[in-house]
């Protein structure tokens, strides 16, 4: 039989590779927990502070606390802005859980419209920094409050919070003037102080709200608060208080800024009303008007492409950046430029036959009159409205002269200290000519200019600083529309302010206010009509701006015209000449004859600032707008 080796058991071979595995799972075991009580040592010593912030993050929040934005009044402490409570729902990125999820339960919730749901998710997406709320919705309904307090455990992230949000209880008669607060942008936000600004999501966009916005924001504070597991508050834990805006006080006049609006009856144009010896301006109006309410919440796009879209451009601030040539409203300036220039006396005389012709050129450029004035003085000039005195002296300065003397008057360049976007129009010279079109100036462009028209473009409130520097007799004061920031009271010598006008003889003030008054109340005047009844001394003068220009033998037809093509109507005015408290500039566009369409508005104007409850009704001076279209002026 074949013999069998069987194995034999080796007991100390089995010891030996038990110990030997052992000893292997002792050294894994020992290596894993030391490894283990390293990580356990670094997380609770080397990083204590670390996980000990951040544990204490999750049960404490600082929030920051934005700051009521300051109040503006008039000068007589009538309320113009002010800040009424309302509810927005903001939301926090980080905490959401689910941002789509939680922005698709937020618009059912809410109940939006298809266009609400746009902006909303426009909304969602502008760009904030981290752990800063969004602000996704303002001025909620109780309903829509109610809604979204039953789903709070739904919505991680998503705060209804209590602010206040700015109103304008006048808001289309002041539209243009106080301009008004919006949304935060992300290129605003990019530039904004984040401490400063934190928890703000508001900011002045145009006007006033704009240019005084640092005085009128404040400074944010916080609050340390503890919250629970899903973020409600429980407590608040410390507080660093907000500093509240500073309220303003503005120059204008609540009333008289609303008699403006009204007597403009929704026609375009503007009327700047100044005081002379002080610059502040009482009334600026630009009509039409707007809701600037609708701008502080957000706009919709219907309501906003309808503002673009109006062919009357009640969003364009005619007050301030509206160009319109000056027509005879220039002349008082002129006269005074001619007489600082020397090419004019106050005597010097000229025989008007109805035109005025450039030595050696055939071209006549003609009186508003056909037949002409006659024997015609600086005062009369100025009375009647005469184009040949001014053709005349326009020649005899010339272009540059006449660009010098009317830029002291600041013509061309921005007048105001505090008045936001304010355009500086355009008071034409040679140099400007040759870089705008690369031609040379021709004399018959003087002429032009020596009449208000050509290149030369005003805004109202240029015209209206103007007028106020002439009653002034020269003295100039930068206009202003803010009076108090806060507790400090703006001064009267501003930085900046351009250089008196200062001529040769005190009389010739005296001679072109002779001029202007009879203007208004001589028996040639081209406004006698509206100076009738005058309590006070007025100095006044008319203007009538055309829109486009008219051929040699072409004859002005306003009832053969587009309404747009029509003449703009101006006048300014300054009142009492003995001792000037208001200079106001008027422009109506397309309205045709200065003396008529504008002459009144101002009148009513100067009577509602002198004469208080003696001024008369607006239907008065709408009525006698109606009744009194015979236009003595036609230029």
């Amino acid at each position: 039989m074949p013999q069998r080796s069987d194995k034999l058991k080796n007991p100390e071979q089995e010891l030996r590779i038990f110990r030997a595995r052992a000893l292997l799972a002792l050294v894994v075991v020992l290596a894993l927990t030391s490894l283990l009580i390293g990580r356990l040592a670094y997380l609770q010593v080397v990083q204590h502070d670390v996980y000990s912030t951040r544990s204490e993050n999750n049960r404490v929040r600082v929030e920051p606390l934005p700051p009521n934005r300051g109040l503006i009044y008039d000068r007589n402490g009538v309320l113009l802005a002010e800040n009424r409570p309302t509810y927005n729902l903001t939301l926090v990125r980080e905490r959401a859980e689910d941002v789509d999820e939680t922005l698709e339960l937020l618009v059912e919730l809410l109940g939006l419209t298809g266009e609400d749901v746009a902006t909303f998710y426009e909304r969602s997406q502008q760009w904030q920094r981290p752990f800063q709320p969004v602000l996704l919705a303002s001025d909620l309904s109780e309903k829509q409050i109610a809604r979204l307090a039953i789903n709070r455990h739904k919505l991680p992230g998503v705060e209804v919070e209590a602010q206040l949000l700015r109103y304008y209880p006048n808001a289309e008669i002041m539209a243009h003037a106080l301009g008004y607060v919006g949304r935060i942008n992300a290129e605003e936000l990019a530039n904004l102080d984040a401490s400063r600004y934190a928890g703000t999501h508001f900011i002045g966009k145009t006007g006033v709200e704009r240019f005084y916005e640092d005085a009128l924001h404040g400074q944010a504070g916080l609050r340390k608060v503890e919250t629970n597991a899903r973020g409600r508050v429980l407590r608040e834990l410390g507080r660093t208080d907000p500093v509240p805006g500073k309220d303003l006080t503005l120059t204008l006049d609540k009333s008289l800024q609303q008699l403006a609006y009204e007597l403009m009856d929704g026609r375009r144009g503007s009327i700047v009303a100044i005081q002379p010896s002080s610059g502040e301006i009482l009334a600026m109006v630009s009509t039409p008007g707007f809701d600037s309410n609708q701008f502080v919440t957000g706009i919709d796009r219907a309501s906003y492409q309808a503002l673009q879209e109006n062919l009357d451009l009640p969003l364009f601030n005619r007050a301030i950046r509206g160009h319109y040539p000056p027509g005879s409203t220039i002349k008082p300036f002129l006269a005074l430029g001619g007489l600082a220039d020397g090419a004019i006396t106050p005597d010097t005389t000229i025989n008007d036959p109805g035109y005025y012709q450039l030595p050696n050129d055939s071209r006549r450029y003609r009186n508003w009159l056909r037949w002409g004035h006659g024997r015609v003085d600086l005062e009369r000039s100025l009375a009647v409205s005469n184009n040949t005195f001014y053709y005349s002296l326009a020649h005899e300065m010339g272009i540059d002269s006449l660009h010098e003397q009317m830029s002291n008057f600041g013509f061309g360049q921005r007048v105001s200290h505090d008045v936001q976007s304010e355009s500086t129009g355009l008071m034409p010279s040679r140099e400007w000519k040759r870089e705008r079109f690369g031609q040379t100036w021709y004399p018959g462009e003087t002429l032009s200019v020596g009449i208000g028209q050509g290149y030369w473009q005003v805004t109202p409130l240029q015209l209206a600083t103007a007028t106020a520097t002439l009653a002034n007799r020269g003295e100039w004061v930068k206009p202003r529309i803010a009076r108090e920031v806060g507790d400090s009271t703006l001064p009267t010598d501003l930085p900046d302010t351009p250089d008196d006008i200062n001529l040769a003889q005190d009389s010739w003030w005296d001679r072109v206010f002779s001029g202007m008054e009879k203007v208004v109340s001589g028996r040639e005047g081209t406004a006698r009509r509206m100076g009738q009844g005058l309590e006070y001394r007025m100095g006044g003068k008319s203007g009538t701006a055309q829109v486009f220009s008219l051929g040699q033998d072409q004859r002005y037809d306003a009832d053969e015209l587009k309404e747009r093509l029509r003449d703009h109507a101006l006048f300014i005015a300054f009142a009492p000449i003995e001792d000037p408290q208001i200079a106001v500039a008027v422009i109506v566009e397309n309205a045709g004859g200065g003396s008529t369409h504008a002459a009144h508005l101002a009148r009513a104007m100067t009577d509602e600032w002198l004469l208080e409850d003696e001024a008369p009704e607006v239907d008065e001076v709408r009525e006698t707008l109606e009744t009194d279209t015979h236009n003595v002026e036609g230029n």
